[in-house]
């Protein structure tokens, strides 16, 4: 069980600012307004739903208008209260700093159980939530863009698009206000995954610096690492299936709600999402070994930790049993600043998660942009792109004619090198650039200063000195 002591979320990101201030030269001044959140509207609506009015509690949490429009998710969770969902804005200032997404901070939440709701339901629910906003200009394209969080998806981001499109008929950027839709809704390709991208991009990034993968006592490559992931939601079962096809790591156990499955050898992580679809839950899944204390299973030994869902699941109760040598925080501030400081003295590497997770945020920014300039993204270049190709293919087809030359074009070259890139492409390219330069700024700081002895201080102090200098900016 967790310590009596242990920090609730908001203490967590709180002391971990402050650690990061610490060794920042800001005026104090600056260091409060950076710190405080600007503003938190809390709205209580009545839907007319089963023959009764039923009246639901939502929030809408603005941390900082460094930038415009501010960004974060909408979540669905019984646990949304207003110290959780000012927490996560003050992390979503930090993480968009951090990867140069133009954005400020901004979170929301309503306290409802969405599997409590039928389809029509939960429809009226958000459009009625999403209206309360909206008139308040809480989702705006130039002002306020929610996304997807925990318990929405690109269904809530549909309804959401379309109450404000009801409501602002002659707003030309009204599929703005949201990002996360359906792609043929105003979404983007690669945002349903991108996270999970988001995660595998930044473990790659780890895994080409020797002087990194050493200080986390593990060597080699991602091939062939163990890996055990906590929560097969969206972001997990991206993250799991993306190493485990693409970069041959094993999978050796899965932790759900119910219970975890431990295998050895390797999990299918497709199988097990569809046996979840199916099933709402891993027991009874035919393969591996099931262990109904799911949480227990963060304890076993591995090569990396991904925790994917909630937060605090690592905590002061746990942490000193945690064997894995690195932990990349997919889901937002799983672990606690006591067990970070119990963690950090075991030697533990943690790749923090306002780097980690930042591959949502990353993309939506892209499918913001796509919706303001109103085209899809390789629309224009793509077929110009591949004739340039063509004419190189064309002389090197003339050569490998040569019979004297002995010389042919793999199999194969011509296809991939013919291709010009699309959409997806595009939003995966500039995806792994934003992670690369992300990882690298804050590897600066981490090996380049005597007093920052983790990745999560130095992203910190990367964000903040960002969000300072736009403040400066700004003359304040």
């Amino acid at each position: 069980m967790a310590s009596i002591k242990e920090p609730s979320f908001r203490d967590s990101v709180d002391l971990m600012f402050s650690r990061a201030v610490a060794l920042m030269d800001l005026p104090p001044g600056l260091e409060e307004k950076i710190r405080v959140c600007n503003a938190t509207y809390t709205v209580r609506f009545g839907v007319r739903l089963r023959g009764q009015i039923h009246t639901f509690t939502g929030y809408r949490s603005v941390h900082s208008e460094h930038m415009e429009p501010v960004k974060g998710g909408i979540r669905y969770a019984m646990g949304v209260n207003q110290d959780e969902v000012e927490a996560l804005a003050a992390l979503m200032t930090y993480k968009c700093a951090l990867v140069d997404a133009p954005f400020g901070g901004s979170k929301g939440g309503l306290r409802i159980d969405p599997r409590e709701w039928d389809t029509d339901e939960l429809e009226r629910i958000t459009r009625r939530f999403a209206y309360e906003l909206i008139k308040r200009d809480l989702i705006h394209p130039s002002q306020n863009v929610p996304a997807p969080d925990m318990g929405t998806g690109e269904r809530e981001m549909a309804w959401i698009a379309d109450q404000y499109k009801r409501m602002n008929t002659t707003d030309i950027n009204s599929r703005a206000c949201v990002t996360g839709k359906p792609v043929n809704a105003g979404g983007i390709q690669g945002r349903t995954e991108a996270t999970g991208r988001g995660v595998q991009y930044a473990l790659q990034e780890f895994f080409r610096h020797p002087e990194d993968i050493k200080a986390a006592n593990l060597g080699g490559s991602l091939d062939g690492k163990k890996v055990i992931v906590q929560g097969l939601g969206n972001v997990g079962y991206h993250a799991a299936k993306f190493l485990s096809e693409e970069d041959g790591c094993l999978i050796t156990a899965i932790v759900e709600h119910d219970g975890a499955l431990i295998d050895e050898k390797g999990i299918n992580v497709e199988a097990v999402r569809n046996w979840i679809g199916k099933h709402g839950g891993v027991s009874g899944y035919p393969h591996g070994k099931y262990v109904e204390n799911g949480a227990s299973v963060l304890e076993n030994a591995c090569d990396i930790l991904i925790p994917a869902a909630m937060e605090g699941v690592i905590h002061m109760g746990n942490a000193a049993n945690i064997q894995a040598p690195l932990i990349i925080e997919a889901a937002n501030g799983p672990v606690t600043a006591g067990a970070d400081e119990i963690l950090r003295e075991k030697g533990c590497v943690i790749i923090p998660d306002m780097f980690a997770n930042a591959g949502g945020v990353t993309v939506s920014y892209f499918e913001w942009v796509k919706n303001l300039s109103h085209i899809r993204f390789g629309r224009m270049g793509r077929r110009q792109e591949e004739a340039r190709h063509q004419l190189l293919v064309d002389e090197l087809e003339q050569l490998s004619a040569d019979k004297e030359l002995g010389w042919t074009l793999t199999p194969g070259f011509k296809k991939q090198y013919l291709r010009g890139a699309g959409e997806l492409e595009l939003v995966r390219s500039g995806l792994d650039d934003t992670m690369r330069a992300a990882y690298q700024s804050m590897r600066e700081t981490w090996h380049g200063r005597e007093d920052v002895t983790d990745l999560r201080t130095a992203a910190y102090l990367v964000s903040i000195g960002k969000v300072a200098s736009s403040y400066r900016a700004l003359g304040l």
